[in-house]
């Protein structure tokens, strides 16, 4: 049985930034329930949390409230492979994980640009896409660097 449940799956630019010709990718959020790790007796971890190496800190259940919350949200790019040597539920490279609190607080704005910075992975972010007369389409990323990509009117893909 999984400790996660699909909160949502949305397309996001493979490499972080929406231009003429990229590839997308299906991002998935992966919500974990306050109930999974929790200390608080009665929900089975007494022994301790089993996901605490790579999930963040449990939550304490004082009400049935508690219980609604997330105690993490994990997003990966569909079809991530999930399980490792220090747990089978743990996902091999997600892009990125959130607390509970902090999903419920991110805005929307905020989370597209951390999920595109991951999958950006630290290379410079694209600034402007060039159109010229002739059909050619320059990509110019925020370190000056430029790219030249074929022409979508050739019918060409880059």
């Amino acid at each position: 049985m999984s400790i996660y449940a699909t909160l949502w799956r949305l397309k996001f630019p493979r490499y972080g930034d929406d231009h003429t010709g990229c590839d997308w990718v299906d991002v998935i959020a992966q919500g974990v329930p306050a109930h999974i790790g929790t200390p608080t007796p009665g929900f089975g971890y007494e022994d301790g949390d089993p996901y605490a190496a790579f999930l963040p800190p449990p939550v304490v259940i004082l009400s049935e409230e508690d219980e609604q919350t997330l105690r993490a949200v994990v997003f990966i790019v569909a079809g991530t492979p999930k399980g490792t040597e220090r747990s089978h539920q743990e996902y091999v490279s997600p892009l990125l994980v959130l607390t509970g609190q902090e999903y419920a607080t991110v805005s929307f704005g905020e989370l597209h640009e951390r999920i595109c910075d991951a999958l950006r992975g630290g290379k410079p972010r694209l600034v402007a896409e060039v159109w010229g007369p002739d059909g050619t389409v320059q990509l110019m990323s925020e370190d000056g660097g430029v790219k030249e990509i074929p022409s979508p009117r050739n019918g060409k893909r880059t």
